[in-house]
């Protein structure tokens, strides 16, 4: 009885205590060292798996953060209070970049481009883009047929009277409808730059006019209205150094086609504190537009009329004596 009952036991019992010993000795022998890091930034990142830094998942995401693969500020999600977390457990200060989001480079809608052909194909950007172009005789501009669309998880663009338009509260710059766009007229910019040149056309003036109404002609006015060298010319286009763009809007005001966008009701003004103002005339000294007046040591006062709302004279005084409003 007990060489059929006892002797099984203590056999598989050995073996069971032979294989454990082996196992411990093994998963400490071989064991691969996980940076705590990534377990802790894992743990206060969203846990969506939503790709919208770009990542697999929240646990890819980690991992290249400590790697140095991606930014502090890599979970769009999270935002700013995020960063600020992530930043301490990586004993580093808070990535400054400003949030990105998409924008569509073109503005040739159903009213102002023209049409060479009637499309009949299916409704996809790329199968269009393969009939010489798409059927619109912008060779640069948006097809229309929503590719990107349905490539964003988000819901953050749609098309609107035949022209990609993003979403700037739901986009998380994800960048998948930069990927799939196969005229490359998305690109990522800080959200606060509020002008934007709407036109990616490198044909001449007449030859763009000949194709959209709102196409960028290549004037220059733009550029001499520019008191920030932010604007330049290149290639028969027009292209905002976001670097030193300011929100002026002045490139915008010219623009005879209308290329270039700007929301004027969004645009300040500056407002003086006399009871902070001790007269040092920077702001004075730092205004391209002539729009502050007053003598050393006195008052200073903004003249609204001439005022552009580049908030230069804001970013400059020492005493905080100026706001925008």
């Amino acid at each position: 009885m007990f060489n059929s009952i006892g002797l099984p036991v203590i056999v598989l019992g050995g073996m069971a205590i032979f294989f454990g010993i082996v196992l411990t000795y093994a998963s400490k022998k071989f064991a691969v060292e996980v940076d705590p890091r990534i377990t802790d930034i894992r743990d206060i990142l969203p846990g969506a798996n939503c790709g919208g830094c770009g990542y697999a998942g929240c646990d890819a995401l980690a991992e290249a953060i400590v790697r140095g693969d991606a930014p502090i500020s890599g979970c769009p999600v999270g935002g700013a209070e995020l960063a600020e977390k992530i930043a301490k457990l990586m004993g580093v200060e808070a990535d400054s970049a400003e949030r990105q989001v998409a924008r569509v480079i073109c503005c040739g809608d159903s009213e102002n481009a023209m049409e060479k052909y009637e499309y009949y194909g299916i409704k996809d950007c790329k199968a269009a883009e393969m009939l010489a172009g798409g059927s619109k005789s912008c060779r640069y501009g948006c097809t229309g047929f929503g590719t990107c669309v349905r490539e964003c998880p988000f819901d953050a663009i749609h098309i609107v009277n035949g022209v990609a338009v993003v979403d700037e509260e739901k986009c998380t710059a994800c960048k998948k409808c930069i990927a799939v766009c196969p005229k490359g007229i998305i690109e990522l910019v800080p959200i606060s730059k509020k002008v934007r040149v709407l036109c990616r056309n490198q044909d001449k003036g007449k030859a763009t006019m000949q194709a959209c109404k709102v196409g960028c002609i290549a004037c220059q006015k733009c550029v001499k209205a520019c008191r920030f060298d932010a604007i330049k010319v290149e290639n028969n286009v027009a292209k905002i150094d976001y670097s030193k763009c300011v929100n002026c809007m002045m490139c915008a005001e010219v623009c005879p086609t209308k290329t270039i966008y700007a929301n004027f009701a969004e645009r300040k003004k500056a407002f003086i504190n006399d009871d902070k103002c001790i007269g040092c005339t920077i702001c004075s000294k730092n205004c391209n537009f002539g729009a502050i007046e007053g003598e050393l040591k006195g008052k200073h006062k903004v003249l609204e009329d001439k005022c552009v709302g580049c908030a230069q004279c804001f970013e400059k005084c020492p005493k905080d004596a100026i706001e925008m409003r």
